[in-house]
């Protein structure tokens, strides 16, 4: 590929952050790793070549600078997987604290408005001008588990940015997407499946990286505004 196109992803220290950059290393990509731990986006690369970039997304003045140094590094950037979150233990409304409250909104919602930002920033200024902002959202935006009350708000505010982003970005070719995710089979919920007796079905993470690729990879002028990936069996439609 002469011509390799870039795409930065946070939260790639790990889970679907980190399949995602795998799959877009072996498509050719120009890869940017952002995660709290630099031996883990380390890990991520597998020894091969990726631009890694230690960073706290609910830090904006860090996020500002990895993502400067990524323009630095390449010239321009095409494309954000904004990919980093969190979420909180099952808790009902009256039970969770504000703190736990808080701190899952500080990363799902602050983090990844820190993030669509500096990537906005720098789209809008450099030439030709323009990008691609993938936010990853949940389908708990759309049928919430119970006990999710923090997960389940900031998904919903991760939507409203996402509506938000594509309409602001039109007037500068600046595209933006969401991917609902129903259960990837990451290490930390295949282990939380194999301890529960009414875990839910799982995917494959490729899955996921796939799909991702495939937003990524539009041409200019097309756009995936909403994509659910989920597993076949997943009780999210009806009863299940």
């Amino acid at each position: 590929m002469t011509d390799r196109r870039s795409i930065l992803i946070t939260g790639a220290g790990s889970g679907i952050g980190r399949a995602t950059a795998r799959r877009f290393q072996q498509a050719g990509w120009k890869v940017g790793l952002i995660g709290r731990r630099k031996d883990s986006l380390q890990e991520t690369t597998q020894g091969n070549d990726a631009l890694i970039l230690p960073c706290d997304v609910t830090d904006a003045q860090a996020v500002d600078a990895a993502f400067n140094k990524t323009v630095q590094a390449w010239g321009r950037l095409d494309v954000v997987f904004n990919n980093a979150g969190r979420g909180a233990d099952p808790a009902l409304p009256d039970e969770i604290s504000p703190r736990s409250f808080a701190d899952v909104i500080n990363v799902n919602v602050i983090g990844m408005f820190h993030c669509a930002s500096a990537a906005f920033r720098i789209m809008r200024a450099q030439a030709p001008q323009g990008g691609r902002i993938i936010n990853n959202g949940s389908i708990s935006a759309h049928s919430p588990r119970a006990g999710s009350i923090a997960y389940t708000t900031s998904k919903h505010a991760v939507t409203g940015l996402t509506r938000s982003l594509s309409l602001d970005g039109r007037a500068f070719n600046i595209a933006c997407g969401q991917i609902d995710i129903g259960n990837a089979a990451t290490e930390l919920l295949t282990k939380v499946s194999a301890s529960s007796p009414t875990a839910e079905p799982l995917m494959d993470v490729s899955v996921v990286a796939d799909a991702v690729l495939h937003m990524a990879s539009l041409p200019d002028g097309a756009n995936v505004q909403f994509m659910t990936v989920m597993a076949t069996n997943m009780p999210f439609i009806g009863r299940g």
